[in-house]
């Protein structure tokens, strides 16, 4: 007959491999963060996820190979909060708004994820500039179709020419981002999502209605 032991009975249950790399993952983004790249050690990452470094580097293989997957993963939940705040059912500013809170309210709440994609990944190079360049690209990718659809849906008498929508949507990007950075590392109090999406909203929106619908700056004798 089987007898169950005391040591089986109060032997903890095996983690499942995706919860145990997920603790990893959650530990080296807040060290990556606070530390950045170079100064991280795998063995302040173990010891934060509350597992053993050989089995960090079973799971995640190297230093390198850890960081691009902590890069990918803060990239698709960054890309992921933009899509779904924006309602598709809305009027064309309030899904460009909408679009925008998406993205500060997922910066604001993440800050050690939005320090890792947007201050250490840019400064190592290869290959983790790809990476970010991909996520910028998404990025863009989903402000050219709001800025297209904002055109269109909004009654718009002068149609806006491919290349100025797609300058239009690198140039909101990273007026997004340089706006994150900034509300995320101030000292003091740090705006709202919600301000800092209606500072940006009131540039860039004014500005587009008004290419929209055919009035435009000109330099005097141009």
């Amino acid at each position: 007959m089987f007898v169950v032991t005391a040591a089986a009975q109060t032997r903890p249950k095996r983690m499942p491999r995706e919860v145990r790399e997920r603790q990893m993952l959650d530990a080296a983004v807040a060290v990556f963060a606070r530390r950045g790249y170079r100064a991280a050690s795998m063995d302040e990452i173990a010891e934060l996820a509350g597992a053993s470094k050989p089995l960090v580097y079973l799971y995640l293989n190297s230093k390198e190979d850890l960081f691009s997957a902590c890069i990918r993963r803060e990239a698709e939940a960054l890309i992921a909060a933009v899509r779904a705040a924006v309602d598709p059912g809305a009027p064309a500013d309030r899904r460009l708004w909408n679009g925008l809170r998406g993205f500060f309210a997922h910066t604001a709440a993440h800050p050690d994820g939005w320090a890792v994609l947007h201050c250490q990944a840019r400064t190592h190079g290869e290959p983790f500039a790809l990476e970010v360049g991909a996520l910028r690209q998404q990025l863009v990718d989903v402000v050219t179709q709001l800025i297209t659809e904002t055109a269109a849906d909004g009654g718009c008498t002068a149609p806006l020419p491919e290349t100025e929508v797609a300058g239009l949507a690198h140039a909101l990007v990273g007026a997004a981002e340089s706006l994150a950075g900034w509300s995320n590392e101030r000292d003091g109090a740090a705006p709202s999502e919600q301000e800092t999406a209606a500072t940006l909203m009131n540039f860039a929106w004014t500005g587009l209605e008004n290419m929209a619908h055919g009035r435009r700056w000109m330099p005097i004798g141009a």
